[in-house]
């Protein structure tokens, strides 16, 4: 006969278990009412893959701060949206509606559309019609705009990097349109009753004197440059000086010059140079000074400094920097010939196309072709003097037999017609019919300031001297 084991006696009394199960379930529910910080920082860094939509948005309005921006509450803040779409359970995706927000326009949408002010930037290629449309306005706008006044084509005008301000009512309809042309001058077009009124609004500059100095290293040019000289000052030095000084073959390293002139300013800013009032320049060691004088009749010339006219009847070279290739000689080696031949005039070499032009008023009594001159022009200066310039390229506008030119005129470009071995002008000067040296002749003198301006202009000449000269002393004290 088989006996059962004994049973086990309970190792706690059954209240006490009975007293732990109630313990524990107590414990559980706290955790899942209460769960500790760390386990509420992993669910926030988590992705919310076990709530559904609905749980999302419950709790986006409840942890949403508070907001006065008068936003509808039941959109959820943008932290509540689920980011990646896959990560939702399909089926309840499709259940629930997403609430989807309203699209937001495009910034530049939204500058087109608006009303106010407007502001664009002119680009390579840009239209008056495509500017027009980047600031909300139909291309009608743009032809009403051009058609309101024979002035309002230059908006039409553009450069790169304008800028064209517009002003559009609420109703979208352009009411003024402005545009700055330079630092000085702006134009304007305002809507009124009558259609639109264009206005021009000119800043006048304050002039201010100013000086350069420099010293000829490698070229005028750049020496000018590097002294603080635009390109149109040192062109404007070399007509001033061009009647003593032949820059094309003259100038050495070491010729030094300083210029007083004009500065404007604009705000406080330097925003371009007027004229040069007074200039030195020394070429080899030889000093020319100029002043810049108006007499009362309102005629602005150079003079030295004692009263002398800086103009001549003619200048030295018909091309500026250009190099001297073959000079004035009665025994010179034809190249092409072959034979010795007289060089009755001067050759200046320069880059094709370079402009030629008249050394001195005159009549035009030839501009077509001459023998192995190829294409010529021939000036008659008075009964006395005569110039010829040969091998251009071409003639300038208006240059024909019977033609009357001023000094410095263009009068045609050089080339290497009729007999030529590369591009340069031959220049000649007749004097009496005679062959002369242009470089070595005299040049007959326009007249000096006249006896009743002489106290004037001293007047204007000796304080731009004097302050040329404490400007000087100024700089090389300083640089000691």
């Amino acid at each position: 006969m088989t006996s059962e084991p004994p049973k086990a006696p309970p190792l706690y009394p059954k209240s006490h278990l009975l007293a732990a199960s109630g313990i524990a379930a107590l414990l559980s529910l706290a955790l899942l009412v209460f769960p500790s910080s760390e386990v509420e920082a992993k669910r926030t860094s988590t992705p919310l893959e076990m709530e559904t939509p609905a749980d999302q948005l419950k709790q986006a309005q409840k942890d949403a701060p508070a907001t006065d921006l008068g936003e509808d509450p039941a959109v959820p803040a943008p932290f509540a949206q689920i980011d990646n779409e896959d990560d939702q359970d399909k089926d309840t995706a499709q259940d629930t509606p997403a609430t989807k927000p309203e699209p937001v326009a495009a910034a530049d949408d939204t500058a087109k559309k608006a009303p106010g002010h407007r502001e664009v930037t002119v680009r390579k290629g840009d239209t008056l019609s495509k500017l027009f449309d980047e600031a909300g306005l139909p291309a009608t706008a743009a032809q009403e705009v051009l058609a309101s006044d024979k002035q309002a084509k230059q908006f039409a005008q553009l450069k790169n990097g304008q800028v064209l301000e517009f002003e559009i009512s609420p109703e979208g309809q352009l009411t003024s349109l402005h545009t700055k042309l330079s630092n000085t001058e702006t134009i304007r077009l305002v809507r009124g009753a009558k259609g639109f009124a264009f206005n021009r609004d000119v800043i006048k500059p304050v002039m201010r004197e100013a000086y350069a100095h420099g010293v000829i290293k490698n070229s005028l040019s750049l020496s000018g440059q590097r002294a603080g000289l635009s390109h149109n000052q040192v062109m404007d030095l070399v007509n001033i000086f061009n009647y003593d000084v032949d820059f094309a073959q003259d100038i050495r390293q070491g010729d030094v010059f300083d210029v007083m002139y004009e500065q404007k300013v604009l705000n406080g800013k330097v925003i371009g140079t007027g004229n040069i009032l007074a200039a030195r320049f020394t070429n080899r060691g030889k000093t020319y000074t100029a002043v810049r004088y108006t007499n009362k009749l309102g005629t602005t010339n150079y003079y030295t400094a004692e009263g002398n006219s800086m103009r001549k009847a003619f200048v030295r070279s018909p091309v500026d920097f250009a190099r001297i290739s073959s000079r004035f000689s009665v025994g010179r080696f034809h190249p092409i010939l072959n034979k010795i031949r007289a060089h009755q005039g001067v050759d200046y070499a320069a880059p094709r196309g370079t402009p030629i032009k008249a050394t001195g008023d005159g009549k035009v009594e030839l501009a077509g072709r001459r023998g192995g001159y190829g294409n010529t022009v021939i000036i008659a200066h008075g009964k006395t003097y005569k110039t010829l310039y040969g091998h251009m390229q071409g003639f300038a506008k208006g240059i024909h037999a019977g033609s009357v030119v001023k000094q410095g005129q263009v009068i045609g470009y050089i080339g290497t017609t009729g007999l030529s071995t590369g591009p340069h002008v031959h220049y000649e000067f007749q004097v009496n019919g005679v062959h002369v040296d242009p470089l070595g002749q005299k040049l007959p003198m326009a007249d000096p300031i006249a006896r009743n301006e002489k106290a004037r202009f001293m007047q204007t000449a000796q304080p731009l001297m004097a302050q040329m000269d404490q400007e000087k002393s100024t700089m090389v004290a300083s640089k000691k």
